[in-house]
């Protein structure tokens, strides 16, 4: 009986000293000294690259750190490789390594390698051996640069204006294409009719003195070729306009407009009132028109045709597009602005009709603009209506050639009752005047894609 109570006394204390163990090893799982976390390798399972670049890796435990890494390169998955790489690091919460592939790739062989990294941090979980990360890496090496053709494109632009461009670029591994202006501006090209096939508008903003672009095809590798196009560059002078404000301006439209969209508590005086119009308003309102005619939502391009854009018959020209509008008060300088649009006027509130089909991407006010319908037509082009009365469509409405949108009106900036008429193409405003010309309609836009269309479908 004795014996049987030392037994039992023996296994209670067996259990009190398992149950401690367990109580510590579970409150010492709660310190970093015991964290569970595998370090993360931040890399892609598989990089394109060219020898030329470097290959940068970044490791990071946030909870106990990293304690050692090693890299071993491999010809394959089956191959054993050999360690180009390994560090013992001390509790580093973040790791950032850069690999010189030149220097660690065998010379004259294959075209994919295997990078295994393997990173272990510093917790004492896993019996003291710590938690281990291991990631296989695919390096594919591509030294080839894209193959890029200019096919087809307008003969010439000219400042303000737009043209159309049609190209092919190849790659096996073909990541990106684009074209790109010399300001650094990149146009959105989009397939056109078959794989490796693109088309775009693009336009040459009246603010620039000087244009050019190249069409850009990069690969996942970062291999780019730059195709230069081929235009006639014509530069072209709009006019500059030197305008005295007056006081009944400055205290009617101006006071009016500032009451409506200036910052709660704002004491403008008049001039204050005048710059917070054409400057600070002026730039949101136009800032929310180019966001808007930046997109291109289709994926490809098939059919893009268009009718002269004539929105308001019997009409007159009342202000030139691009126009430089510089403003003094008193024979002082006070502000300036671009008119980026045409000014069109026949009688008050007269009917605006939309010359080709569309979708309509915004109908509301917009400041300086008024009452402001902008319509998308495809291809990266807008048509833009302002200063109307009434407005006959929604957000997301289709209209069709020849329906009514709209009514002339003096809502926004607008002293008469006018239409201020633009054409924008991904983004930047262009001369209307292009876009109601028949024949620059065909020249330059359609014939372009016609002759695309032939070289690519062999007709």
């Amino acid at each position: 009986m004795f014996k049987t109570r030392r037994k039992k006394r023996r296994y209670l204390y067996y259990f009190i000293f398992i149950f401690v163990v367990v109580i510590l090893f579970y409150s010492f799982s709660k310190f970093e000294v015991f964290e569970k976390e595998e370090p993360i390798i931040h890399a892609s399972n598989t990089v394109f690259t060219n020898p030329n670049e470097d290959l940068n890796i970044k490791i990071t435990d946030e909870s106990s750190g990293i304690s050692n890494i090693s890299i071993i390169l491999k010809l394959d998955s089956n191959d054993s490789g050999v360690t180009i790489s390994k560090q013992s690091i001390n509790k580093e919460k973040e790791l950032n390594i850069r690999l010189k592939l030149s220097e660690i790739l065998p010379k004259n062989s294959g075209k994919y390698y295997v990078l295994r990294v393997e990173a272990k941090d510093s917790s004492y979980w896993n019996f003291l051996r710590g938690n281990i990360a291991t990631k296989d890496i695919v390096i594919v090496l591509d030294s080839k640069k894209p193959l890029v053709n200019v096919i087809s494109h307008s003969p010439y632009i000219e400042k303000g204006g737009a043209a159309a461009v049609v190209f092919r670029a190849r790659d096996d591994n073909l990541a990106e294409v684009y074209i790109e202006d010399n300001e650094g501006r990149k146009f959105i090209a989009k397939k056109y009719l078959k794989d490796s096939f693109y088309a775009a508008l693009i336009a040459w903003d009246p603010r620039k003195k000087d244009f050019s672009a190249n069409v850009v095809a990069k690969d996942k590798a970062k291999n780019i070729t730059k195709e230069r196009i081929k235009f006639i560059v014509q530069d072209r002078q709009y006019r500059i306009s030197n305008i005295a404000l007056k006081d009944s301006f400055l205290d009617g439209k101006i006071k009016s407009l500032t009451q409506q969209y200036s910052p709660e508590g704002s004491d403008f005086n008049r001039l204050e009132s005048f710059k917070f119009i054409n400057e600070t308003l002026r730039n949101s309102n136009e800032k929310l028109i180019h966001e808007l005619s930046s997109k291109i939502p289709e994926n490809e391009l098939k059919n893009f045709k268009l009718s002269p854009f004539l929105p308001l018959k019997n009409s007159a020209k009342v202000a030139d597009f691009a126009d430089h509008r510089f403003y003094s008060y008193e024979n002082e300088a006070v502000s300036n602005s671009h008119h980026l649009g045409l000014d069109l006027a026949s009688v008050a509130q007269a009917p605006i009709i939309s010359s080709n089909e569309g979708s309509v991407v915004f109908a509301g006010e917009n400041g300086i603009y008024g009452l402001n319908i902008l319509i998308y037509h495809g291809f990266g082009l807008y048509s833009l209506y302002g200063h109307c009365t009434n407005s006959y469509v929604q957000l997301h409405d289709e209209v069709k050639k020849g329906d009514e949108i709209a009514t002339t009106g003096i809502s926004g900036l607008a002293l008469g009752d006018h239409l201020h008429f633009g054409i924008l193409v991904q983004g930047i405003e262009t001369r209307p005047e292009q876009w109601q010309d028949r024949k620059w309609l065909q020249t330059h836009i359609h014939q372009v894609l016609d002759n695309g269309s032939k070289y690519i479908l062999g007709r």
